[in-house]
């Protein structure tokens, strides 16, 4: 490696795993805002968001020694979130919660697939309208369905990526992307039939 050439995530592991907490934070930089993105799409809350990536890396700090490098760390500190993101959903599922006030999520604008030129302003608020729709409905999916759904859809995951960050098989992934999309389209089913 030359002097000039950045370490790879696999150096960067083991010298973090010895304790080298400017190692850790180089992995840190490279991939928060992944980690931000996927825990993001799943929560759709930002303050929700910020506190699971700091637990993941916590997460990923304390079990650095224990990290077997069969995975990427880009997969690994995935996983982590992803679990970590699950959590949060159960512990909202669990508290008695009033309706859905989409005016309180606030998506980061690079996560919006709105087009770039509308037709008119009458198509911007038809795009916001379903924007909000799809994100109540996400919402209203258990945590394992929207986790799949969003690294299938959002992240462009492979079921086997999928299979390894969520914990399961492909089959169980396969099943679970089945039945989200089935919701999602249930609930968004008027808009289908508006396009």
């Amino acid at each position: 490696m030359s002097s000039g050439e950045a370490p790879c995530d696999a150096d960067l592991v083991k010298a973090a795993a010895g304790g080298d907490a400017s190692a850790f934070e180089t992995l840190v930089d490279r991939h928060q805002k992944r980690v931000y993105m996927i825990s993001f799409q799943m929560l759709r809350n930002h303050e929700d968001t910020l506190d699971v990536v700091q637990d993941a890396f916590i997460r990923a700090w304390r079990g650095m020694a224990g990290f077997d490098g069969q995975a990427s760390f880009a997969s690994w500190i995935s996983r982590i979130a992803t679990n970590a993101s699950i959590d949060v959903i159960r512990r909202r599922q669990v508290r008695p919660q009033s309706e859905i006030d989409v005016g309180e999520i606030h998506p980061d604008p690079a996560s919006r697939t709105t087009p770039s030129t509308p037709a008119n302003p009458d198509s911007q608020i038809d795009m916001d309208e379903i924007r909000r729709r799809y994100d109540a409905a996400l919402l209203l999916l258990s945590a394992e369905h929207r986790a799949v759904l969003v690294l299938k859809e959002l992240q462009d995951q492979s079921y086997q990526e999928i299979a390894e960050t969520v914990g399961c098989s492909v089959g169980a992934v396969m099943s679970r992307l089945f039945y989200a999309r089935k919701k999602m389209q249930s609930e968004l089913k008027d808009i289908y039939e508006e396009l």
